[in-house]
């Protein structure tokens, strides 16, 4: 029987306001454990949260950025459930009254766009986060860090209209590239300013009931999320196959056995026991607010993919790779504002550049080519002063020392050589060395006249002028 799976995203970001969403406390990362900490986060007796503004204007921004329709009555509940990180036994959450519903998200996903729907975005408070710290004597013990808990969230669920991992990892990308370009989060998932959770089941192949579905959780990067929905796909199929049931549970993904496993049976809403926060008046959002919200936001990524395709002749593969994230599309820019050959810069961007960035595992904010210095060296080649090849040379010293190309060039010499004079020297003395090599390209074979000009390269120590080389061997043989 042929299946296919059906998945569904709870995506939790965090939003970069500089207090937590109930009190004044920092949500600055990391920090001694317990510091970034009040009697409101930490939830002791006789204390009153207040809702942070900057958390609700945040919320209604990413949420008009996935097209939700925004809620003129809201309010907050709390979630009851007792983890060790949670420092009151309960959560402040949304449950009935949303934030926002309805929205939506396209995907490009094999040469067809696909609409995923966004069932709804509400706000809680993060939790607190468990240390494990081995055993004493033969007792396995945690310690417990508070400094995130009260850190703003928004969660994000999907409508279970995704079809496949690689489906479910396109739309956890393009979302992080919504949300960082509306500048409410960084998304920064190895901090876990970004983290999902799954629902995942699996249908015969035209159905239209769904599966029992299990929830995975602790999937903290995009390749993490696409292996654990890989595996889990193909183990609930295994288990139908072999004439057994899917069990309804959440379990965790273990990144180093590549397996998902059991945690605990899944809950459902009643079992958290949902009632409305009674320390929090209900919000009346005021539409006004709203369409002010609307306005001021930014320019998006699909919308500034179109405009590198209209305004720089860029192809579309090259606009969606420079628009990913705000950062790079913010790089490519100013170098074009500098250099306007869009393409040329295009080329380096995503080839040289992202290279190197990869190499050293770095982010473009750390590089240390600037949009001046690279827009400098372009004119050098455009100058003759280097070669393309030598121009790699240069860019490679660039971005290890962020020097300008200029110093770089002179220092070591590099310079190309434009005397025609000194290189026809150099090209007579290569066709003397390989007879027989100018007498296989004089019977026709092309390919011999890349080797006696890859020749003159080495001689040279690839500073002689390409286009000047070509010309003067085509001229002698």
């Amino acid at each position: 029987m042929e299946y296919e799976a059906v998945i569904g995203l709870e995506v939790h970001v965090e939003l970069k306001t500089k207090t937590k969403i109930f009190c004044s406390s920092t949500t600055e990362f990391g920090g001694e454990p317990n510091t970034h900490t009040c009697p409101v986060c930490l939830g002791l007796p006789g204390v009153l949260p207040v809702l942070n503004k900057k958390v609700l204007e945040y919320a209604i921004r990413a949420a008009l950025a996935l097209n939700c329709e925004i809620a003129e009555y809201s309010k907050f509940d709390r979630k009851n459930y007792y983890y060790p990180d949670m420092p009151k036994n309960y959560q402040i959450s949304q449950y009935d009254l949303p934030l926002a519903r309805n929205g939506y998200l396209d995907i490009e996903i094999e040469g067809r766009t696909r609409r995923i729907g966004i069932t709804r975005v509400h706000m809680e408070e993060d939790t607190g986060k468990l240390v494990h710290q081995g055993t004493i004597t033969t007792t396995p013990y945690s310690l417990v860090d508070y400094n995130r808990a009260g850190v703003p969230l928004i969660e994000i669920v999907s409508e279970p209209d995704l079809r496949s991992p690689e489906e479910a990892r396109v739309y956890m990308e393009k979302l992080r590239s919504i949300i960082q370009y509306t500048g409410v989060s960084d998304c920064k998932m190895e901090e876990g300013s970004l983290r999902c959770d799954a629902n995942v089941s699996v249908r015969p192949k035209g159905a239209k009931e769904f599966g029992t579905k299990t929830e995975i959780k602790n999937m903290n990067s995009f390749r993490a999320l696409y292996r654990a929905l890989s595996y889990e796909v193909q183990r609930q199929i295994d288990v139908l196959e072999e004439g057994g049931r899917i069990v309804q549970e959440t379990r965790t993904w273990d990144e180093g056995r590549g397996v998902t496993l059991p945690m605990r049976s899944k809950e459902e809403a009643h079992d958290y026991r949902y009632f409305p926060e009674p320390d929090l008046v209900p919000l009346v959002i005021d539409r006004q607010w709203v369409e002010e919200i609307r306005a001021a936001l930014p320019e998006l990524p699909d919308q500034r993919r179109q405009r590198y395709i209209r305004d720089f002749g860029l192809p579309a593969y090259d606009a969606s790779v420079l628009t990913a994230t705000v950062e790079l599309a913010d790089y490519f820019e100013a170098c074009v504002a500098r250099y306007p050959d869009a393409k040329t810069v295009s080329n380096w961007v995503m080839g040289e550049l992202a290279r190197l960035l990869n190499a050293h595992n770095m982010e473009i904010t750390q590089c240390r080519i600037t949009p001046e210095q690279l827009a400098d060296m372009l004119r050098l080649i455009d100058q003759g002063t280097i070669s393309g090849k030598i121009a790699k040379t240069v860019f490679e010293e660039m971005f290890v020392t962020g020097n300008h190309p200029e110093k770089i060039v002179r220092e070591k010499g590099l310079v190309q050589i434009t005397d025609e004079g000194a290189i026809a020297t150099v090209v007579e003395e290569v066709m003397a060395k390989n007879p027989k090599v100018v007498e296989d390209y004089r019977a026709g074979k092309e390919k011999a006249l890349g080797f006696l000009v890859g020749q003159v390269m080495k001689a040279t120590r690839g500073k002689a002028n390409p286009e000047i080389v070509n010309r003067l061997f085509k001229e002698r043989l």
